[in-house]
């Protein structure tokens, strides 16, 4: 063998090992997970809002590369924070009627602070109801918590619940104690091989979290909400350190759409379904759904796909 017939053949070699597992044996690059994102659908009576779901729905199902199931990212109701029993009723049995009509893909759902019932009702709270809360959402959704975990090929999501009632008013986003210890110990239980995608209503780390009231503050900075951006990111980061194989983190809620790498781990924010809650534009952001790809080599990738709302 000769010098150069020699260099070609080890350069070969030594680019073949860094590739998967699966590319080795089949010389094809394994198909990815394909799921579609359909976050802050907001759904209520009304010809818009009933149809625009419809759409959504129908626009996933038609597409020529199909995907394998859909991720509901929360906020699937216009609001049950400040509706009644009677008005809540009506938005969630119009979710299931349109989803078990107009859907046949598997749905992952994901609770949304929309989706929460009788937090800021006026007047006495409904807290002694067993559907107060997070409940209804959990049993309508069937879900099997209000957070949880499933697998797909060589990635492992987790879902987490956004949203928890702040005593100082309204609501903030970060893990309660109890679902903190519970996460701790699922990134302990996932194997080393598998990667891992955390889902969530309201963005871990975002920068469209400031513009989501597209101005700055009086003495010019740029005001993140505790309500519009996970409050204990630095305590999440120091976790996900922890596991390298923590790839991708997913969210919607504030209807603006961004795409952030840090750390080794992209955050997506999908936008909204809804658009600006049924009226078009938000901001710069047309109503849209994500379709991700998630890779056997840990890579993932988003394309925002727009349909026609109305």
């Amino acid at each position: 063998m000769n010098r150069k017939t020699f260099l070609q053949t080890s350069a070969a070699l030594a680019g073949s090992s860094l590739l998967p597992a699966s590319v080795l044996a089949t010389g094809k690059k394994k198909k990815p997970i394909r799921l579609a994102h359909l976050t802050d659908i907001h759904v209520k009576p009304g010809q818009v809002p009933e149809a625009g779901m419809t759409k959504a729905l129908h626009h996933v199902q038609q597409l020529k590369n199909p995907v394998d199931f859909i991720v509901n990212g929360g906020d699937a109701i216009m609001d049950s924070l400040e509706a009644d029993r009677q008005q809540t009723q009506v938005q969630w049995d119009l979710f299931k009627n349109l989803l078990r009509k107009e859907n046949s893909l598997p749905v992952y759902h994901t609770i949304g602070n929309h989706d929460v019932w009788g937090w800021f009702i006026k007047g006495e709270k409904p807290a002694g109801d067993p559907l107060y809360g997070k409940v209804w959402a959990v049993e309508t959704l069937e879900m099997k918590n209000r957070y949880y975990s499933f697998s797909r090929e060589n990635w492992h999501f987790i879902v987490l619940d956004s949203t928890q009632l702040n005593p100082a008013g309204g609501y903030i986003a970060r893990l309660d104690e109890e679902q903190l210890n519970w996460l701790q110990e699922e990134l302990k239980s996932v194997p080393a091989r598998r990667f891992i995608c955390i889902i969530s209503h309201i963005p871990i780390l975002s920068i469209c979290a400031g513009l989501f009231f597209n101005k700055t503050e009086a003495n010019g900075d740029l005001l993140v909400k505790r309500n519009l951006m996970h409050t204990d990111f630095l305590a999440l980061k120091k976790l996900f350190r922890q596991y390298p194989s923590i790839k991708a983190c997913i969210s919607g809620h504030i209807h603006l759409q961004e795409e952030i790498e840090y750390l080794g781990i992209r955050y997506y924010c999908n936008g909204a379904v809804s658009g600006n809650w049924w009226k078009g534009t938000f901001q710069e952001f047309d109503p849209a759904y994500a379709i991700m790809e998630f890779f056997d080599d840990g890579s993932s990738k988003r394309t925002m796909v727009k349909y026609q709302a109305n």
